[in-house]
Formats: structure tokens, C-alpha cells, sequence
């Protein structure tokens, strides 16, 4: 085992990694909103995915995001407002009501994933290909199986 260094104390660790979250994601709203999503948040990329593809129900997406029914149905009736979901009825059963990511919702989703590469990029720029990707493969290494995780916004609150 290692020994501490003094001036790399061990709780820096995971504040530096928390700080290049933030930096990635508050450059992704930055430039979201320039691309005409303003609205959206941090939270409501998590949101998005896990509606998925083909809807879900606020008590499922309460669940695969790790909050109560209530949080869940709060953030959908925001993100119905602003036009990134819609609720429908459920074609299998009556009684129910789906969530479904509305044509906004996908671009807003698309146009992350393309900011995402373009900020990747710009780290690349910065540090070097070889270290991003490097940094990359240390993270994979150091981090769980089921690093994909949409529970982030429970785990956080609770």
C-alpha cells in the first residue's frame, strides 16, 4: 500500500474528479442553451434517458432514477411544460399513463451527446489525446461494471 503525501491529500481525489463533472456539465448547459435548450438541467438529461426509448411511467422512472414517485412526477410535469416530454395513455393498459421524450426532448438528448464529443475533444486539445484517453481507461478500471448508471440524482439526495 501506498503511502499518503501530504500534498495529495486523499479526499482531494474525489473532489478533482467531482470539479471535472462540473466543469463538463456546466459546459454542456452552456452550450445547450446557445443551441436553443435553455431549460434544460443537469437532472433532466438523467430524466431523459430514463424515460428511454420506448416510455415509461412516473413510478418506474421513479425508480430507475432513484427518487420518490412524487419527485418524479414533479420533474415530468416541468419537463411536459417546457416541451421536452408528454404523457399519453398507455396502449397495453388504460388505467396507465406514459412518459415519452417529445421530438425536443430527442434533440436536446442528440445535441448533448455531440456537445459531449466536441468538449472531449477540447480536453483532448488540452491535455493530449493520449492522457484523455489514458484518464479514460483508469476510470474504467477504478469504477464498478454498472458505471452507467441513471440513479446518480437518488444517490446524490439521499
Amino acid at each position: 500500500m501506498a503511502t499518503a503525501d501530504p500534498a495529495r491529500p486523499g479526499f482531494a481525489l474525489p473532489l478533482l474528479l467531482l470539479a471535472g463533472f462540473r466543469t463538463l456539465i456546466d459546459d454542456l448547459h452552456t452550450e445547450l442553451a446557445r443551441e436553443g435548450h435553455p431549460e434544460l438541467r443537469p437532472l433532466h438529461g438523467f430524466v431523459l434517458q430514463a424515460v428511454g426509448a420506448d416510455g415509461t411511467t412516473a413510478t418506474e422512472l421513479g425508480q430507475r432514477l432513484g427518487i420518490s414517485k412524487q419527485a418524479a412526477g414533479k420533474t415530468v410535469d416541468r419537463l411536459v411544460a417546457v416541451g421536452y416530454l408528454e404523457r399519453v395513455d398507455d396502449p397495453s393498459d388504460a388505467r396507465r399513463r406514459l412518459v415519452r421524450v417529445t421530438p425536443r426532448g430527442a434533440d436536446g438528448l442528440r445535441r448533448s451527446a455531440e456537445i459531449f464529443d466536441r468538449l472531449r475533444a477540447q480536453w483532448a486539445d488540452t491535455l493530449g489525446p493520449q492522457r484523455v484517453t489514458a484518464l479514460e481507461d483508469d476510470l474504467r478500471a477504478m469504477a464498478s461494471a454498472n458505471w452507467f448508471r441513471l440513479d446518480v440524482p437518488g444517490w446524490f439526495g439521499g
